[in-house]
């Protein structure tokens, strides 16, 4: 004998969610509440007035509608009685029911459910996306800049305000999900398994340390990369499985201080961060991703700067080595990965007559 399939925490989950999100409880009340009257006016007609089923129901109905149709038989003055605290409770339900109508009709909640009904179907279609958790500011800047790069992106966060706002802002759809990250049914429906990287930007460290724990234990392959407040925090992050740890305040002294010290340098780094004015951009291409025809040429051969104007800054070696300003007679061998400087020009350039 086969045992009962049971049902999918995933199902659950989804159902939960859109009953929260929608306060659903008032519309499914109402209806509870529709079912109660008729049944007392069918149940107070046959008990009553001694109706037969059909008769009670025509009169409960004729009733509810108030369409004013006449008596099937004449009522006994218990019968009259009923009919008036029946009428009157029916009003109040009747108006009750109509604001719960327009609520989910007329002030968007029935579009507002559509809505997630598609933003869902769109997180289940994507692969090799980009999940952020956390939308404050850190996540937000973490979140455009790869919008801008043309990377899929998944957010994950608990206050729905903050993406209503960003989305208003930015006029587009963002591809969220309402949760607590450190959930694994909210990192499932995120797509973990099939993410490619995870960028966990929330204010705590503990919630970015639990993050991190789930997001390895459900892809063990993906990229984390994790924001922290304290030093303390860092190598518990690394432990966790993070791949790298970000600290935005030890950052943001360092930026402070060269801007004293070095000023034209983080000037460039603002050029090519895209914060100042002549915007810079950097780019990365491995050889595999190279056309045929360029595989097992020279970097003098390539001729990037010529072609492109953009400048090879540097080649990541297959076993690590990271070499600044490559010989223009280096061969890059199958596994490296150029690194390229440019304008938003150049580097579209390059990657059109480059990238297969």
């Amino acid at each position: 004998m086969s045992e009962p399939h049971s049902i999918p925490p995933g199902a659950l989950r989804y159902v939960r969610d859109i009953w929260r999100r929608f306060n659903l409880s008032r519309f499914v009340g109402a209806l509870v509440l529709t079912v109660f009257s008729f049944a007392v006016g069918i149940g107070g007609f046959m008990w009553i007035e001694k109706f037969s089923f059909v008769d009670a129901f025509y009169m409960t109905m004729i009733t509810v509608s108030t369409v004013g149709f006449g008596e099937l038989h004449p009522m006994s003055p218990a019968g009259r009685l009923f009919v008036s605290f029946y009428i009157f409770f029916n009003l109040l339900m009747l108006a009750y029911l109509l604001s719960v109508l327009t609520t989910y009709i007329f002030d968007g909640g029935l579009r507002n459910m559509f809505a997630m009904l598609r933003n869902d179907q769109q997180i289940r279609s994507l692969e090799n996306h980009v999940i952020v958790c956390g939308f404050g500011r850190n996540g937000r800047k973490a979140y455009h800049e790869l919008r801008a790069s043309g990377a899929e992106v998944v957010v994950v966060e608990q206050s729905e305000g903050l993406l209503k706002d960003a989305g208003d802002d930015e006029g587009q759809t963002i591809a969220a999900v309402i949760g607590d990250a450190t959930l694994d049914d909210t990192m499932r429906a995120a797509g973990i398994t099939r993410a490619r990287a995870l960028i966990t930007a929330l204010p705590k460290d503990a919630d970015n340390v639990f993050v991190a724990l789930t997001a390895r234990e459900l892809n063990p392959n993906i990229v984390i990369i994790a924001r922290a407040s304290l030093k303390s925090s860092e190598t518990k992050l690394l432990r966790a499985g993070a791949d790298s740890v970000v600290m935005p305040d030890e950052i943001g002294g360092s930026h402070m201080a060269n801007l004293v010290m070095r000023p034209e340098v983080i000037r460039f780094l603002d050029m090519i961060s895209g914060l100042g004015p002549n915007k810079l951009r950097l780019e990365e291409l491995s050889t595999s991703e190279l056309r045929g025809e360029l595989q097992g040429l020279s970097i003098r051969d390539l001729n990037i700067r010529s072609r492109t104007g953009a400048t090879v800054i540097g080649l990541k070696r297959f076993d690590g080595e990271l070499v600044v300003s490559p010989s223009a007679d280096m061969i890059p061998g199958p596994s490296d990965v150029f690194l390229f400087l440019g304008t938003d020009e150049q580097i579209t350039t390059l990657l059109s007559q480059f990238r297969r």
